[in-house]
């Protein structure tokens, strides 16, 4: 399949160059989608904590 070492070594190199181009696009993508929101017990919204004045 491959003439001689360089051959091997070239394919080699391209092969790794596109797997990590491939890791670096799924970072992106994962990076990229929004976080889900924070919830709280039984997946309802927290609210923010009361203060005295907001009480009163």
């Amino acid at each position: 399949m491959f003439g001689n070492d360089s051959d091997f070594l070239l394919t080699l190199h391209r092969t790794h160059a596109a797997e990590l181009r491939a890791d670096a696009a799924a970072d992106r993508l994962a990076r990229s989608l929004s976080r889900p929101v924070s919830r709280g017990w039984l997946g309802r919204r927290r609210q923010a904590g009361r203060t005295d004045d907001a009480r009163r």
